[in-house]
């Protein structure tokens, strides 16, 4: 006899702001996690475990845009933490929602260094220095210096 897979119910939904809220809330905590210069195992779990709920919600709340910046973040985390497949997995999708949604540059930038990064994790340096070079590319139609130059900056700390 086949068992039916059990599928949790919430007993009160959510409303669209309400995942919004807690989408924002949990991106932001997840960058000050990044942000710090030292964390525990349990951290890095937290971490990468906000950044998920993070884009759960994003998925019932989002834009094509949040959703993109929710994988990205994602991508980040996993490249931080040394794991390369899934940060490819998931800076595909930045990458994937970006195009079909015609992202400005700045965001299909970010999607390409999210590419580069997750490569470099994964030692897949052709993959990296294209996506570098793409990512490049991109920045110069990026019209705010300030993000062009973060941006540039971040491309530089790719290993």
């Amino acid at each position: 006899m086949a068992v039916a897979p059990f599928v949790p119910t919430p007993r009160v939904a959510l409303t669209k702001e309400q995942h919004r809220q807690i989408a924002s809330g949990l991106f932001n905590y997840t960058w000050s996690l990044l942000e710090r210069k030292r964390r525990t195992a349990s951290l890095d779990d937290e971490m990468l475990e906000a950044a998920h709920a993070s884009r759960f919600h994003w998925g019932h709340a989002g834009t094509p845009l949040n959703l993109s910046i929710a994988e990205w973040q994602v991508s980040r985390v996993y490249s931080v933490l040394g794991r390369g497949e899934p940060a490819l997995f998931h800076a595909g999708r930045a990458l994937a929602i970006a195009r079909r949604f015609r992202l400005t540059p700045f965001y299909l930038a970010y999607a390409y260094e999210a590419m580069a990064r997750a490569a470099s994790v994964a030692e897949r340096k052709v993959d990296r220095d294209r996506f570098v070079r793409q990512a490049r590319r991109t920045s110069a139609r990026v019209r705010d210096p300030s993000n062009r130059r973060m941006l540039l900056a971040d491309l530089r700390s790719i290993p």
